[in-house]
């Protein structure tokens, strides 16, 4: 993978993946999907070489957005997220920071359109829009490096569970299938939870995907 090294912590209380990817050659690091426990992360980062310059939201659900607002003021770093997720990151009650947890309203620095390419950290990265787990969900790829940031969107041998606010069964279903099986089989899906897969297993096995169903996981 070039210059990319990546590290996974997983937090939180439904033990979601928080990703750090670090370019080697300038130390700039981005996150994605800070869960919980910022000095964790910071830690982390610190071990890796890395100074944090970026988040990158895959979607506002509270067990991904945990760490957001600490790690900001630590670091000054850039929030990023689709912009049609701004109104469930910025509602407690959407985000179901308000049932767990106090209540996290996150106001990303940069809101996202699906396509938009961006230049972090010294990485190319593809901004694909893949609504259905929520209405802003989106993934993140690395063409360089073959590299997907999935999210709750797609897991080993399943798919993400779409009952909850402004979650769409069908809508899933037809982001996966349209927006990611569409990518080089080689491409490693680093998902929200589980363990890492690739695009050409989930493309030949996923019984969700290959029997045209969905998982409530």
């Amino acid at each position: 993978m070039g210059n990319l090294k990546i590290g996974v912590l997983v937090l939180g209380p439904v033990e979601t993946n928080c990703y750090l990817a670090l370019n080697t050659e300038t130390g700039q690091m981005l996150v994605v999907d800070p869960a919980d426990r910022a000095n964790d992360i910071l830690d982390a980062a610190g071990e890796m070489g890395g100074e944090i310059s970026a988040v990158l939201l895959t979607h506002g659900h509270y067990d991904h957005i945990g760490a957001v607002e600490a790690l900001k003021r630590s670091t000054q770093c850039d929030v990023m997220a689709l912009k049609e997720e701004a109104p469930l990151l910025a509602d407690p009650g959407l985000n179901l920071s308000g049932r767990y947890f106090g209540g996290d309203r996150i106001v990303p620095d940069r809101l996202l359109e699906d396509g938009e390419q961006l230049d972090l950290c010294g990485f190319k990265i593809e901004v694909i829009a893949t609504p259905g787990h929520t209405a802003g969900g989106a993934c993140y790829y690395l063409p360089g490096e073959h590299v997907l940031f999935a999210g709750d969107t797609l897991f080993q041998g399943s798919v993400g569970r779409s009952d909850l606010p402004t979650g769409n069964s069908q809508q899933l279903i037809r982001s996966i299938k349209e927006k990611l099986l569409v990518l080089p089989g080689e491409t490693m899906v680093l998902p929200g939870h589980g363990p890492r897969t690739a695009i050409g297993r989930e493309k030949q096995y996923n019984p969700f995907l290959t029997d045209g169903g969905w998982d409530m996981f």
